[in-house]
């Protein structure tokens, strides 16, 4: 409970420095545009994303040089739907599908799912109930939302290959974006807050606190077509279980409204720097309809 109380003052503080922003304009635009992440859908809605991340590197700063190849491969399904109204409140689910490969094994070896070797696992990792909210009424683009990940795996790690942490994860995602003049131009803003609790001998982030900044740049060629540019820090602070880590990406991506209701996009990270942590590089695949 200490660590709860702990992470609520860290949110609180968080909270109130957030609030220094400005009420957008609700035009008629695509989806792509109108809905980011910090905007919410209406009641009844539904909002439904497929996010594959495949995640491989060859380097670390555990080690020097090349080290053989480890591929990670996670498949997040979300789904909200819009409750109450004025497009304030919405709730939902996430789940989350890993599969691993380790031994220097080819990185699209993830989708064999074969286990082989004892260089790989799979399987459904987690589950998380969730509800997303706009705090003030008259400032639509800011939104938070809040998760609680129930772990599904028995061990961390076995036979020397990881899946996920067994732990709960309380999530908690400020959400911000700003649309210059011409629509042409987006700015998008969010800062990650994972808070990580159980037996410390159970999992490496069990009794942290990670916090993980994002800055993403959008330019419209058209409304149903943009191309983005990111950067992010991800810092894991030690509140017990004596690890550290940190990390900062960057990379770029497109989307693309493929129908009124469908969507699509593509990302590209590459890991520039770090301590306790793998320095690879992540492609992104995701799918999101609003209906």
């Amino acid at each position: 409970m200490k660590l709860v109380k702990q992470y609520a003052l860290v949110l609180a503080a968080l909270l109130v420095t957030s609030i220094n922003i400005a009420q957008d304009d609700d035009q008629e635009k695509s989806n792509i545009q109108q809905y980011t992440p910090s905007k919410l859908i209406g009641k009844g809605q539904l909002d439904i994303k497929w996010f594959n991340n495949l995640y491989t590197q060859t380097e670390s700063t555990f080690s020097s040089g090349k080290e053989a190849r480890q591929t990670f491969f996670t498949s997040t399904l979300e789904a909200y739907t819009g409750v109450g109204e004025n497009n304030r409140w919405n709730v939902g689910a996430i789940f989350e599908f890993r599969s691993n490969v380790i031994g220097g094994r080819d990185a699209l070896d993830v989708f064999k799912f074969d286990g082989e070797d004892n260089t790989a696992r799979s399987g459904l990792t987690s589950i998380a109930p969730s509800i997303k909210f706009v705090p003030f009424k008259s400032v639509s683009n800011f939104s938070i939302q809040s998760s609680i990940f129930i772990p599904l795996v028995d061990n961390e790690t076995e036979n020397g290959v990881f899946l996920d942490q067994k732990g709960y994860t309380w999530q908690n995602r400020f959400f911000y974006d700003y649309t210059f003049p011409g629509d042409k131009w987006q700015l998008f803003t969010e800062l990650n807050s994972e808070l990580n609790f159980g037996d410390k001998e159970e999992s490496f982030a069990n009794n942290s606190l990670n916090l993980t900044p994002g800055v993403f740049l959008s330019y419209f060629p058209s409304s149903k077509f943009t191309i983005l540019g990111l950067v992010q820090h991800s810092q894991r602070i030690d509140l017990g279980n004596n690890f550290t880590q940190d990390f900062t990406a960057a990379g770029g991506g497109v989307k693309y409204q493929l129908t009124d209701a469908l969507n699509l996009e593509a990302l590209y990270t590459n890991f520039l720097r770090g301590s306790n942590t793998g320095l690879g590089q992540t492609f992104n695949l995701g799918l999101r309809v609003i209906l």
